[in-house]
C-alpha cells in the first residue's frame, strides 16, 4: 500500500495534540473516574456486601438486586432507592451508576458477569495521580491508511485483563497503513469507536513491555472520508483502564493486532506501574 502524507505544520500539529493530551488527563483525573474504583466485585446468587458499598448485592436470571437496611440509601437517577431494588438483567457492556454519598457505585455486566465497582474520589488511586507520561508528538507517526470494510460485520471474541473472561466484539472492517522508516504494510482489525463512524483499534507493538504498557494500547479513527481514507494518528494512542488499575476488565487486542515494529508515539507506561517520566 502507498500513501500520500499531506504537509504538516508542525507548531500546529503539536498544539493540537497538546490540547487532546491534557483533555485526556482531565477526563482521566475525574472524580468518579477509573482512578476512582476502589474495588471489583463478582456477583453471585449469595447477597454479599463490601467494605465500599451499602447494601447487599445478588444476581439470578432476573438480573441484579440490591438489599438496603435501614439508613442505607443510594440513588438513580436523582430518585432515592431504599429497602429492596431490582436493577433488572443487564445487557453485556451496559453500566448503571447509582450514587451513594460522595461516591458512585458502577453495575455493570462484563463478559456476561455481573459486577458491582464501587468509585470514590478520596481513591488513593485517583488522589496521586499526576499525569500520564507520553512520547514527544510526531507527525510522522500521524498516518494516512484505508478503511477495508467487511461485507458484514464479524464476531471477535477477544481476551481481557482479568484472567479467564472474554469480550465479544463486531468488527465491521479492518485498517490497513503503512509504517514509517520501513516498518512495513499492516492490516488492524478495528471495532466500532464511540463516535457514529468512528473506529478503534487494540494492538501492542515492539515498546509493549518495554516503555508502553505490555498489554494493550488504543487508537480512536475517525470515521473514514468518501474515498476510505483514514488518519491511523498513533500520537492519540492512549492507556486502557487496566494499565493503570487491577480493578478494570479491559479487552486485549486480537492477535492480529501485535505489530512487529516500535511504534514510539502515544501514551507510555503510567507512573503508578513504574513508568519513566
Amino acid at each position: 500500500m502507498t500513501t500520500t502524507q499531506e504537509p504538516i505544520d508542525t507548531a500546529e500539529f503539536t498544539r493540537e495534540w497538546e490540547e487532546w493530551h491534557a483533555a485526556s488527563q482531565r477526563a482521566l483525573a475525574d472524580p468518579h473516574g477509573f482512578l476512582a474504583v476502589s474495588s471489583l466485585n463478582w456477583l453471585d446468587a449469595e447477597p454479599t456486601r463490601f467494605p465500599d458499598a451499602p447494601g447487599a448485592w445478588w444476581t439470578g436470571p432476573d438480573g441484579v438486586w440490591v438489599e438496603l437496611d435501614e439508613g442505607e440509601e443510594l440513588a438513580l437517577d436523582g430518585e432515592p432507592l431504599r429497602g429492596q431494588h431490582h436493577f433488572g438483567v443487564l445487557p453485556e457492556r451496559a453500566s448503571l451508576y447509582v450514587t451513594a454519598g460522595a461516591g458512585v457505585i458502577e453495575v455493570a455486566k462484563r463478559g456476561g458477569h455481573d459486577i458491582v465497582r464501587p468509585r470514590h474520589p478520596d481513591n488513593p488511586l485517583l488522589r496521586d495521580f499526576t499525569r500520564t507520561p507520553a512520547y514527544a508528538p510526531d507527525p510522522r507517526w500521524a498516518l494516512t491508511g484505508r478503511y477495508l470494510p467487511f461485507e458484514q460485520p464479524r464476531p471477535v471474541t477477544v481476551g481481557a485483563a482479568v484472567e479467564g473472561l472474554q469480550h465479544v466484539y463486531d468488527s465491521p472492517g479492518e485498517i490497513e497503513f503503512t509504517l514509517p522508516d520501513g516498518g512495513g504494510t499492516h492490516r488492524l482489525t478495528a471495532f466500532n469507536g464511540r463516535l457514529p463512524g468512528s473506529l478503534q483499534v487494540l494492538f501492542t507493538d515492539a515498546t509493549s513491555g518495554v516503555t508502553t504498557y505490555a498489554a494493550n494500547r488504543a487508537l480512536t479513527v475517525p470515521a473514514p472520508d468518501g474515498q476510505g481514507r483514514v488518519t491511523v494518528d498513533f500520537n492519540r494512542a492512549t492507556n486502557l483502564p487496566c494499565a493503570y488499575t487491577d480493578l478494570a476488565t479491559c479487552p486485549l487486542p486480537p492477535a492480529e493486532n501485535r505489530l512487529p515494529a516500535a511504534v514510539e508515539a502515544g501514551e507510555r507506561i503510567p507512573l503508578e506501574r513504574g513508568g519513566q517520566p
